[in-house]
């Protein structure tokens, strides 16, 4: 049977493509119970990065409700296995159980009323963690914290600062996010002359799409969390660079029509031995859900942009610093890579992979009937209502002495089969030992991220297969794209 011939729905399928940014957004590590059984067994979960969320500074007032769980300091008081985003009760909840359910990160939050300290000893000061998220703040920082969160960047911690529009003071104080974030970078006790290399402009940009600049390499655009194409402005800023000051400064999505030093929505930079992101707008971390009474908009599912794989491939790119007061990131000796070749299938074909099909077809795909997760191809296993087995396999080496290691991939499965009882298969395997294995039942519309620990394979070969067998009924697709496995 020719691939043209598998039993889809294409009508359906069109209208999944415009869901991929919202499904694979809403469901970022989600696996089947399989999948979570057996991938304890096959993977130790290296030391957890730690996270803090601010929420000393305002971060609910008017209708904001930037918090990932109402359990304050710690949001697994609330929920201690979140599955989705309303596991936990906050406007960023998503951001935080996507984050939780790698297993790879321990999070906490600074409740209202709290001091942002740094070297004091105390259980929430910014040296127990590596990362500080400051999410819209709209309580201006004193002095001391000023200098605290200088300090826990120069000293290797991530620093990930999310602005607002201009004239956003939500508590009436006298002071918006943009001039709280430009107060910190001018009067700060440790380096007043534009230490990251940006500040922050006094623009209320209304609606746009900022588009991601074209950068193969680059962590945050490329991270284990997905490709970022672009992400969404539903009143929000940009930011000024000025590689003067400081040369590392690098804008990554930028406002149409604008590059360079102007017009950039997202920008990352160091200083000292930290590292530092910031995002022009809250709406993009923002799910939709929270507290009750809040009036809120789901940006973090918004299809107009990528709005899930940029904030947390930037979460851990800013926590996997390595740094002396800040963290304890990132493996000695370890160079940061994507290992796997042809990850997107974007040559047209295998290349770099072992293919076998029982029907003789090749997997990879453009079909409109099952589009691309990003790019023009995918990897389409089964899906003809005839008995087939198809298989997909690549070889890695994962060199010894990172912090992560980390296998992620896109899967979409679509289905005429039962909604209740497994039929056709696909199993995802590490050197024959059964990371997860997903079926007809788990079908969705759009992609839904993966990610597994290959950290128990450190310094060896990992044979990585993606195995789908259909019965003789209903179809069932398993497809496959965006690959990956990260080391840092």
């Amino acid at each position: 049977m020719t691939r043209a011939s598998k039993a889809v729905l294409p009508a359906a399928l069109a209208a999944t493509g415009l869901l991929l940014a919202a499904s694979a957004a809403t469901t970022v590590g989600t696996a089947t119970a399989t999948a979570a059984t057996t991938s304890a067994t096959a993977a130790t979960v290296t030391t957890p990065k730690r996270v803090l969320f601010d929420n000393s500074k305002g971060e609910t007032a008017g209708n904001a409700d930037w918090i990932i769980s109402t359990g304050q300091p710690d949001p697994l008081a609330q929920n201690a296995n979140p599955s989705t985003e309303t596991s936990w009760t906050g406007a960023i909840s998503a951001w935080g159980v996507a984050l939780q359910k790698t297993g790879n990160y321990s999070l906490k939050t600074l409740p209202a009323g709290s001091t942002i300290t740094y070297g004091t000893g105390g259980a929430l000061d910014l040296a127990n963690f590596d990362e500080f998220v400051l999410p819209e703040p709209n309580v201006r920082l004193s002095s001391a914290e000023k200098t605290a969160v200088m300090k826990f960047v120069q000293n290797g911690g991530g620093l990930f600062l999310v602005s607002d529009h201009n004239v956003s003071d939500r508590n009436n104080d006298g002071w918006d996010s943009p001039a709280i974030i430009n107060d910190l970078l001018t009067s700060n006790g440790v380096d007043n002359t534009d230490p990251f290399g940006f500040s922050v402009d006094l623009l209320n940009i209304a609606n746009e799409n900022p588009r991601a600049i074209t950068d193969t390499t680059d962590p945050v655009l490329n991270g284990a969390f997905g490709k970022v194409t672009g992400s969404i402005i539903r009143n929000g800023t940009t930011f000024t660079l000025k590689p003067a000051d400081n040369p590392s400064v690098k804008g990554l999505l930028y406002r149409t029509g604008y590059s360079g030093n102007t017009g950039a929505f997202f920008a990352t930079s160091t200083f000292g031995s930290g590292r530092v992101a910031i995002w022009g707008d809250s709406s993009p971390i923002d799910d939709g859900t929270g507290q009750s009474g809040n009036t809120l908009y789901d940006g973090w599912n918004d299809p107009a942009g990528t709005d899930a794989a940029l904030a947390l491939n930037a979460t851990a790119w800013l926590a996997g610093n390595s740094g002396t007061g800040g963290g304890t990131g990132g493996g000695t000796g370890c160079t940061a890579a994507q290992l796997i070749t042809n990850p997107g299938f974007e040559t047209g074909s295998t290349s770099g992979w072992t293919e076998t099909n029982s029907n003789g077809t090749s997997t990879v795909n453009s079909s409109s009937s099952e589009p691309a997760h990003s790019g023009s191809y995918d990897a389409w296993l089964n899906g003809y209502g005839a008995t087939t087995t198809d298989t997909l396999a690549q070889t890695v080496t994962l060199p010894t002495g990172c912090a992560a290691y980390t296998l992620s991939f896109w899967l979409h499965i679509d289905s005429a089969a039962s909604t209740t009882t497994a039929f056709d298969t696909l199993t995802v395997t590490a050197n024959g030992t059964t990371l997860a294995s997903y079926n007809n039942t788990n079908a969705a519309a759009g992609y839904q991220q993966r990610t597994f620990n290959l950290a128990a394979y450190a310094g060896r070969a990992v044979t990585l297969k993606f195995t789908g067998t259909e019965d003789y009924t209903k179809q069932t697709s398993f497809v496959l794209d965006d690959v990956n496995v990260n080391v840092s």
